[in-house]
Formats: structure tokens, C-alpha cells, sequence
């Protein structure tokens, strides 16, 4: 029996409220694996716990049906306290665990670290969920950008990662590989960049009138809010996305350093804001809400990276960028093909904020996003040559 706490589904509804029963469950299977004392008990129940996270369908419908060992992975021992979950509202196993073991209070702060990630039943609800016509969807998406090669940390080639893409119906992308002040994600020199160009060249010669791949490049945001890359070195590629890797745990406000690093002439999109990884740290703290009036005012895409893990921002930033009038980048941040799909996460955290497609890059025609990159490029105190990534398009 279904405790009264808890929905026998996920309704539409619940999902903007962050009823998510099943990264309820996973997350307690992750408290779990926190407090086991073995490698090899840790991974039991993680990997149940990303079992239960990527479940088509509403975790509480298996309790119910008897059906819910005959998930994959899911043992007698996570298996008991997704039921306790259900038919109780909590899981006694859990606490009592969480209690006994001096790591309690530790795993106990974690969880704060699962707050606004969607699970995968709870992402196919928010895909589904009828909107007003003007929020952005599926339909009208054109497709991502950021994502990463072989050139840097990526594992397929950028002509791979074009007809990944085509399979899902897209008709753009942007290549964002890391740039060479990141060396642990094998960053790019600007020789490299450089070659990198002429292969993007050929693609879209190759798949002219089809798809087109646009020349960017994923800068590290530095401590101070300055990028790895030089100025004249921005200037060389279509556009930038800039994107905070370090300082990701710390409490001490990075206000001025997410400003900083706006305000860099050719930043068009601030990639995954706050860094955050669920289950493992917060990420940046700052005033959002003034980062989001001087995106706003400068016309840089916050972007919802969709990459499981990150789902950042969330939807409950995502209303508050969206209030401030922002525009957004609704990416997959893939490494492979397979990854193209976490668009899909972007995307449903967009629709629960109601941004409607006119906010949206990823459904732009390629003028008008032609006109935003060299609108972000634009500055009085810049003035290096923009030529080698815009030359004209073979």
C-alpha cells in the first residue's frame, strides 16, 4: 500500500515542486552507499541508485506491482528501502543507518547536493506536460551548443558527432572543446583551433543546406573571473563559452568573478553557472540574481547544461534568469553521440520555467544567432581582428 505522503505517480503538477519520488529513492540508496564500509558495497547500491534514476516510468507503479526486483541491479537490501519509501514515506533502514554511523551527519548535508535534478520519469513528465504554445519544446529545437570532440576530451569525431545529431532531427551545432587552459580535459591550443577550423570548414561544405557546425570553444573561467584565453584569442573563434571548473566547493561568494567573466568581449554563453555535480558539491556561490541583470544586459546566454549530473542551471534558477530577462543555451554538453540526448534535460528544466523559444539560442535561425555572436563580440576595448574562424564558408 501506497503511504499517503506519497503519490502513486509523479503528477504534472509534482514534478514543479520537486516531488520526485523516484531521485527520492536513488538519493537514499546514495545515503547508502556513503555509510557502507567496502568498495564493493558502495557500488551495489550506487548502481542501483542510477538504475532507479533512469526509470521510464514511476518507481512507486514497481512497490506496487511486485515487479520492482526485476529492475536490473536492484538487490533484497535497496529494494527493501524503496519500499519502506513508498509505503511509509520514509526509509526507518536508512536513518537508523544514517544515526548508528559517525558519517550520518555528513550524508545527512548531502543531500542539499540532489536539490532540482530531475530523474528521467520526472524529465519524460515535464516533456510531455502541455504548454503554451510559445515555451519551448522539442519541436523547435535546433540543436546545442556545447559539446566536445576528440579534439579535446570528446570521444567521437566532429563529423560523428554531426550525424549523431542529425538522427535527432537537429540542423546546428557548436563545437566547444576545451580550451588550452584546462590540460587535465586536454584543451586545444590555438594551432590546434586553427586545424580545427579547416575540419569544420569541410564538414559544412560536406552537409551544406543541411547542418551547419559553428566554430566555438569552452574557456575556463580563472578565480578572478578572467578566461585561459587571451583576448585576440576569444576573438578567433564564432563564439565563447565561458565556464567556471575550479573553486566549485568553497562557501565564499564569486559574485565579481561570474561578472568578470561576463563582461569578456566574445562570451556568449555562461556555461553550467554553478558547477555543481549531483551528489558531490554545490557549486558556485553567488548573487545570481545580479548575475542574471548584467547577462540580461549584455545579451549572455545562461546556459541549463543538460548533462545528467550537472542538470545546471535548474529550473528554480532558470525562473529567476528568465525574471531578469535573460536568454538562455539549452546544451547537451556531450562527449559522445549517445550524450546528444541530454538536451532533453535542458530542455524540460526550460519548459518548468516557462522560457518560451524567443529566449531560447537553440531556436534561432543561423542569421540572427550570426548577428548575437558578433554582437558579443562587439566592444570598445576590443578591437583585435576577428578572421581566421570567419572567413567565408567553403
Amino acid at each position: 500500500m501506497t503511504h499517503p505522503k506519497v503519490s502513486r505517480s509523479l503528477s504534472l503538477e509534482s514534478v514543479d515542486d520537486l516531488e520526485d519520488l523516484n531521485l527520492t529513492a536513488a538519493g537514499l540508496l546514495h545515503d547508502m552507499a556513503a555509510l557502507q564500509p567496502t568498495e564493493r558495497s558502495q557500488f551495489g547500491y550506487k548502481r542501483a541508485a542510477k538504475a532507479i534514476a533512469y526509470l521510464p516510468m514511476p518507481v512507486s507503479d514497481l512497490v506496487e506491482a511486485g515487479t520492482l526486483r526485476d529492475v536490473p541491479f536492484v538487490g533484497p537490501a535497496s529494494a527493501r528501502i524503496i519500499t519502506e519509501l513508498i509505503e511509509r514515506g520514509s526509509s526507518p533502514t536508512v536513518e537508523a543507518a544514517l544515526a548508528k554511523s559517525a558519517k550520518g551527519g555528513t550524508v545527512q548535508s548531502t543531500r542539499a547536493f540532489r536539490e532540482g535534478y530531475l530523474s528521467h520519469f520526472a524529465l519524460s513528465q515535464a516533456l510531455a506536460r502541455e504548454r503554451d504554445p510559445a515555451i519551448v519544446s522539442k519541436a523547435g529545437y535546433r540543436g546545442d551548443f556545447q559539446m566536445h570532440s576528440t579534439w579535446s576530451d570528446g570521444s567521437e569525431r566532429i563529423e560523428r558527432m554531426v550525424e549523431g545529431a542529425l538522427d535527432l532531427g537537429h540542423s546546428c551545432l557548436g563545437i566547444t572543446d576545451h580550451s588550452y587552459g584546462l590540460p587535465i580535459a586536454r584543451g586545444i591550443s590555438m594551432e590546434q583551433a586553427a586545424k580545427q577550423w579547416i575540419e569544420i570548414d569541410g564538414v559544412n561544405a560536406k552537409y551544406r543546406g543541411r547542418f551547419r557546425v559553428f566554430k566555438g570553444i569552452e574557456a575556463n573561467i580563472l578565480v578572478d573571473g578572467s578566461l585561459d584565453l587571451q583576448p585576440e584569442e576569444c576573438a578567433q573563434f564564432e563564439f565563447v563559452v565561458a565556464s567556471p571548473h575550479s573553486v566549485l566547493r568553497k562557501t565564499e561568494d564569486q559574485t565579481s568573478r561570474m561578472l568578470n567573466a561576463i563582461r569578456v568581449p566574445g562570451v556568449a554563453i555562461l556555461g553550467h553557472p554553478r558547477g555543481r555535480m549531483f551528489n558531490r558539491r554545490p557549486g558556485v556561490a553567488a548573487d545570481w540574481d545580479a548575475v542574471f541583470a548584467e547577462a540580461a544586459k549584455l545579451g549572455v546566454a545562461i546556459e541549463l547544461d543538460g548533462n545528467w549530473h550537472r542538470q545546471d542551471i535548474d529550473y528554480r534558477l532558470a525562473r529567476r534568469a528568465l525574471a531578469a530577462g535573460c536568454v538562455f543555451a539549452l546544451d547537451s554538453d556531450a562527449h559522445s553521440i549517445g550524450e546528444l540526448r541530454f538536451s532533453d534535460y535542458a530542455i524540460a528544466h526550460a519548459r518548468l520555467a516557462h522560457v518560451p523559444a524567443e529566449r531560447v539560442i537553440n531556436c534561432w535561425s543561423d542569421d540572427r544567432l550570426d548577428a548575437w555572436m558578433r554582437q558579443r563580440h562587439a566592444s570598445p576595448q576590443h578591437t583585435a581582428k576577428r578572421g581566421r574562424a570567419r572567413r567565408a564558408r567553403t
